[in-house]
């Protein structure tokens, strides 16, 4: 018999003085930190926030990202912290249609950590950027204390060049734009929950992580008018659709039978009391285009991946969900982070 989960709630019934773990979730707590503290204490007055930063130049656009990695376990099916990191960052870049120029990585190491694994973990990091056409030319490394770090946490930076032309945004969405997922939602995070055995339950279920943009660039090289990606870590596709509507001043109409879920995705959020909208997945991202062009996005998404699906159309004022039953709710923003560190 399975013993009872015995999860700490890290969701506070308000907004207190002091960090939580649902601020790092993703969901409705990360936005209140990032509106809130975050971006006003920066001086961030621009109000849309993108995957990378637009960086203008005299020989073109420049994509700029940066993204930290806390994941544990540090080894998981379907990749480790190292390729997480790297595909990460390239990840971000390509939601702008950036082609990955170079890398920085940062490693804060803890004492106690393996040689044999910090080594095996940055093979994998530069397998990583080899099969994105990219290299790691700088970074730093920290060694913290023992218990100070969970072993290894890993930092990545990226800059990539924008193609001429190519503009992608929240503010180029328009109503009637077609919204597409590029693939079933939800593997990075189960596979993540599973890995972590004091769940109480297992999957042969992979993570889903991959690199992103050789999709993005066959988008582009086929001519289609891409208004809008975003890949779906933290906070899932409800997380996406929020931040791209809010961006866009739209709203969405969203048909839940048509959104793919992997049959073992679907029992284990069931089991845990998750929602798969707002689960991590590490390689997935939405798209949004007009309407003429769906249909062959929808052929190319399905090079990459065979659950590519068109899940709904941008209008209206609100974010709604559309149940099997026909019924229209809103789509709900995840409020905190149940399992953290998953990414």
């Amino acid at each position: 018999m399975t013993a009872p989960l015995n999860l700490p709630c890290p969701i506070s019934p308000d907004d207190g003085p002091v960090v939580l773990l649902g601020h790092g979730g993703g969901g409705l707590l990360s936005q209140r930190l990032l509106q809130q503290v975050i971006l006003p204490a920066l001086g961030t007055t621009d109000g849309v926030l993108l995957d990378a930063a637009t960086l203008k130049t005299e020989g073109g656009e420049l994509a700029f990202s940066t993204d930290g990695h806390v994941v544990r376990p540090l080894e998981f099916p379907g990749g480790d912290i190292g390729s997480l990191a790297v595909f990460g960052t390239v990840n971000d870049l390509a939601m702008l249609g950036a082609t990955p120029l170079a890398l920085s990585l940062g490693l804060i190491l803890e004492e106690g950590l393996p040689l044999s694994t910090l080594s095996r973990l940055l093979r994998s990091a530069a397998a990583a950027a080899d099969r994105c056409g990219v290299s790691v030319v700088t970074g730093d490394t920290k060694v913290v204390e023992k218990g100070k770090a969970d072993g290894l946490f890993m930092t990545t930076a990226g800059i990539g060049r924008i193609p001429a032309g190519v503009s992608i945004g929240p503010r180029a969405i328009r109503s009637g734009d077609v919204i597409l997922v590029s693939g079933d939602l939800g593997r990075h995070g189960v596979a993540i929950l599973a890995a972590r055995e004091e769940l109480g339950f297992s999957t042969s279920l992979a993570s889903d992580l991959a690199p992103l943009h050789g999709s993005v660039q066959a988008l582009l090289a086929a001519g289609l008018d891409l208004h809008a990606l975003r890949d779906l870590t933290r906070g899932g596709l409800a997380a996406a659709l929020h931040e791209l509507c809010r961006d866009a001043g739209l709203g969405a109409l969203v048909h839940e039978a048509e959104v793919p879920v992997h049959g073992a995705v679907a029992s284990a959020c069931e089991l845990l009391g998750l929602d798969p909208f707002t689960m991590a997945s590490e390689g997935r991202f939405v798209l949004m285009l007009p309407e003429a062009q769906a249909q062959e996005a929808l052929k190319l998404l399905r090079r990459w991946q065979s659950g590519a699906a068109i899940i709904g159309r941008i209008g209206g004022e609100a974010l709604l969900l559309e149940t099997s039953l026909g019924v229209r709710r809103p789509l709900e923003l995840g409020r905190g982070e149940l399992l953290p560190r998953i990414c």
